[in-house]
């Protein structure tokens, strides 16, 4: 590519990030999640556990193979009401707890700060009790609740915190964050690093939202110690990749994730099930993408989803509706459902008793259970295409101007 080349792609790209940040700034989003206040879930299920007396065949195959000891726990049951769903998600956890390239130490301190600031007692509880085991003291386990600022943590470590908390409050990196993460972790370790809390995000959306409960030989719970989260202001929207997307043929989010297989595979699974298994309509599901890629101001997520692989306008979706959120004049009932449920996950990590109930009115149970993965699953990877500088591509759509 030639200089001059060069220097008009950048300033393009640059123009395009920058009026996507002036529209924004001068439209009514829904409020980010709160920093002094934790969320959670209820205190009883909504999705009972599959007891055992139920199991078929399938589920004894997914016990097997996802349950530690052949022992499936909450989290695991309340899943199992839907296989496909557990065939979504366990890949990936399995190979963020078990199989990447961060040492033991480091997941555990970034599943548990993600635990805490989402509210979930069921991973809080799981992994508490993993992290102890693993060398973790009970003060220690406190001080991840205490936040980045604990005096026990070295500066890699705090940093670590630090990351947790900004992905989870601003759906997004700061600059200097990045820098640090990149000075210590090759590029696999960096997207593991952010998957993680990604992930882990998504389980505690689904778990708050279903009420699961911890198990009762879990007796780890969330600490009573202040909740008070504090971040930098989130910075515009990158004008260039962090990641560079590799060369070749496919979207530049497929070849983003592509500099890291063995994560890219597990991931795939996850949005499988969304695109290719869940029976939510079209419609439906893209009301669902586009509303959690507009809260977490990820403008590739919502190009993509308006245009070539979602298609939203093909399937009766209006963009620049969703954009205007489920409280704008005429809103069909359905379509204000979901985009309600969108923003309350994005907000609280969880839904309310009457969204759910609508949910479970409208839908039956497996399609209620989707409406949840759906933008949960969504809203990870728009933390992820944010943090990752994933560029527009041409002829991508886009926000619209909604002032």
């Amino acid at each position: 590519m030639s200089v001059t080349k060069y220097f008009i792609t950048f300033f393009a790209m640059a123009l395009i990030a920058s009026q996507a940040l002036i529209i924004v700034t001068a439209q009514a989003l829904p409020d980010p999640p709160r920093s002094d206040r934790q969320p959670g879930n209820t205190s009883t299920p909504r999705v009972m556990p599959l007891p055992e007396s139920e199991w078929t065949a399938v589920h004894r195959d997914l016990i097997t193979k996802y349950a530690r000891d052949g022992k499936a726990d909450n989290q695991l049951r309340t899943l199992l009401n839907v296989p496909e769903i557990v065939e979504g998600l366990m890949p990936l956890t399995v190979y963020l707890l078990e199989h990447s390239g961060l040492s033991l130490r480091e997941r555990h301190l970034l599943v548990l700060r993600t635990a805490w600031l989402t509210g979930s007692q069921p991973i809080w509880a799981t992994q508490a009790a993993r992290a102890r085991a693993s060398g973790f003291t009970t003060e220690q386990i406190r001080h991840v609740a205490e936040g980045p600022n604990a005096s026990s943590w070295s500066m890699p470590e705090q940093t670590l915190l630090e990351t947790a908390d900004q992905l989870f409050l601003n759906s997004s990196v700061a600059d200097e964050t990045w820098t640090a993460l990149s000075a210590r972790y090759d590029l696999s370790r960096l997207m593991e690093v952010v998957e993680t809390v990604n992930h882990f995000t998504v389980l505690a959306m689904i778990y708050n939202s279903f009420g699961v409960q911890p198990d009762s030989d879990t007796p780890d719970r969330l600490p009573s110690v202040p909740y008070n989260i504090i971040v930098p202001e989130r910075e515009p929207p990158l004008a260039e990749a962090r990641v560079l997307p590799l060369e070749g043929d496919g979207i530049a989010v497929s070849r983003t994730f592509g500099q890291h297989p063995q994560l890219a595979q597990p991931r795939s699974r996850r949005a499988n099930f969304i695109n290719r298994v869940s029976h939510l309509t079209p419609h439906d599901r893209e009301i669902l993408i586009l509303r959690i890629g507009w809260d977490c101001q990820a403008v590739y997520e919502w190009a993509k989803h308006v245009g070539t692989v979602g298609r939203a306008r093909d399937h009766g979706v209006d963009p620049t509706a969703v954009a205007k959120g489920p409280n704008a004049p005429n809103v069909p009932q359905l379509n204000a459902l979901l985009l309600q449920t969108v923003d309350e996950l994005y907000q609280k990590t969880s839904i309310s008793d009457a969204t759910w109930n609508a949910l479970t009115t409208e839908y039956n149970l497996a399609d209620a259970m989707s409406a949840v993965y759906t933008p949960s699953s969504y809203r990870a990877t728009s933390m992820s295409l944010n943090t990752y500088g994933v560029q527009l591509e041409a002829g991508d759509e886009s926000f619209p101007d909604v002032r």
